[in-house]
């Protein structure tokens, strides 16, 4: 009886994991302001805050670098981005693998999908600059 008591709770025990994940995917949004340069090398840094439907809202730092056939300065001023795929804030922070192509005179726009294993990031935003090319790199979000 005490065994037949212990496997009704660890069967209970293992089927409470996937309820967790079943739970679904929280939904959250990254508003941010990005500057940076390219000549084959591309660079960008900014700041930024991620806010989700749970309530969460964390400040973060943003750091962007890569390479390719690029050229030109710009400055990204409140951009969005849409996260999709995550069950926990924590799975937000981390580096994004990007490609992108970019063009602008004056009014500079950017955007682009990313993703880091299940999480993909959607980003648009518009700003002041000129740019021009195509690259692939890094897009790193940090806690500030």
């Amino acid at each position: 009886m005490k065994t037949f008591s212990l496997a009704l709770i660890a069967l209970a025990g293992i089927s409470a994991v996937p309820a967790a994940q079943a739970a679904g995917n929280i939904d959250c949004e990254l508003h941010y302001n990005l500057a940076g340069w390219s000549v084959l090398y591309k660079t960008a840094s900014g700041t930024g805050t991620i806010q989700c439907d749970n309530g969460a809202r964390i400040p973060v730092k943003i750091t962007a670098k890569g390479g390719g056939l690029t050229v030109g300065k710009s400055k990204i001023v409140d951009g969005k981005g849409r996260f999709s795929g995550a069950y926990s804030v924590n799975d937000l922070i981390g580096s994004y693998a990007s490609v992108e192509a970019h063009a602008g005179a004056d009014k500079s726009s950017n955007a682009q999908v990313m993703t880091k294993g299940d999480i993909s990031l959607a980003l648009a935003g518009t700003g002041k600059g000129w740019d021009l090319g195509v690259g692939v790199g890094r897009f790193t979000i940090e806690r500030r």
